[in-house]
């Protein structure tokens, strides 16, 4: 897979077919989505592309207020090149770019810089300034310039739309269970193993860290708090473990978001390496503890509780 930042890095290339969108989560809807952009372009004899933005349109407009992350640009990409995609633009989502109309951001983007032939949206697709072009307008431009759309319906699950908001709504209520259904697997943060203050280690509880903030650009994780895990990247298997996710308030002041892992049973040097911790259930929220002690305590009891969920349940 070829990943693009911008579609000035290269001429108009081979013809492809398109599909444009943030895809936060790739969660099923995306799936399903990417899969019959897929399928479409080796019928038509296309490379299939996807354009991404980095970063998103709300964290643009709306720092403040925009919603946490699910996936960092690592985990997206890793999605995309799982699904067969070929070429990846991630578009910087700038002044310039979010004030192109609909008619130049087909013209100078779709076309002359993106070459495509095919383009597949999803039924809520709009672009341009001001969100002004829509699937009408896309196709019509179509008709102009010689390549053709479709869309693909909204993939329900229990009657509810799959959506990047009901995920982030599940993860924010600590269900995971809820959020695997909707991504198709377990939610999963991926990183590179830092150093950390060795403090699990001094409490008999070892962990891998790994910095969330820096990686999702949000102070505030999709998640927080105490959860059953396991980790992927170490072994030829999963690893069973407990993790918190959070700003570690019983020992820092300063809210730095971090994802903490301590793996059952496991001895072996890790930093540096690229993991992925899934987060399995959610045990219970963050606490502030009076002394490291009852933090111990604590821990104690959280590992208890994700060793009985191996137990009593057979790890994927």
């Amino acid at each position: 897979m070829n990943v693009f930042r911008g579609p000035t890095q290269f001429s108009a290339g081979p013809a492809c077919a398109l599909t444009i969108g943030n895809f936060d989560g790739v969660h099923r809807g995306h799936r399903a989505l990417l899969k019959e952009l897929k399928e479409g372009a080796d019928e038509r004899g296309l490379i299939s592309c996807v354009m991404t933005f980095e970063p998103h349109p709300k964290e643009f407009f709306s720092p403040e207020a925009a919603p946490p992350r699910i996936l960092n640009l690592r985990d997206k990409l890793a999605a995309f090149a799982q699904m067969g995609i070929d070429r990846v633009v991630v578009e910087h989502f700038n002044k310039a770019f979010a004030s192109l109309s609909p008619e130049e951001f087909v013209s100078e983007i779709l076309v002359k810089r993106l070459n495509a032939k095919w383009i597949l949206i999803g039924d809520d697709f709009c672009y341009g300034a001001k969100r002004a072009g829509n699937f009408a307008s896309l196709k019509a431009a179509g008709e102009k310039f010689g390549f053709t759309v479709s869309s693909i319906d909204t993939i329900l699950e229990d009657g509810e739309r799959i959506s990047s908001s009901a995920l982030r709504a599940a993860l924010a209520n600590g269900d995971m269970t809820l959020a695997a259904k909707l991504l198709g697997r377990p939610y999963g943060i991926s990183g590179h193993v830092i150093h950390g203050q060795k403090l699990g280690r001094e409490l008999g509880f070892p962990t891998l860290n790994l910095a969330v903030a820096n990686h999702l650009h949000h102070r505030k994780p999709a998640t927080s708090g105490i959860f059953t895990a396991q980790v992927i990247g170490l072994s030829d298997k999963p690893l069973p473990a407990v993790a918190s996710l959070g700003v570690r308030p019983t020992v820092e002041d300063e809210g730095r978001v971090l994802l903490e892992t301590h793996i059952f049973d496991y001895q072996q040097d890790a930093y540096g390496k690229i993991v992925t911790v899934e987060l399995l259930e959610k045990i219970r929220d963050e606490e502030k503890y009076a002394d490291l002690d009852t933090l111990t305590q604590a821990i104690a009891a959280d590992a208890k509780h994700a060793r009985n969920y191996f137990q009593k349940k057979v790890y994927v």
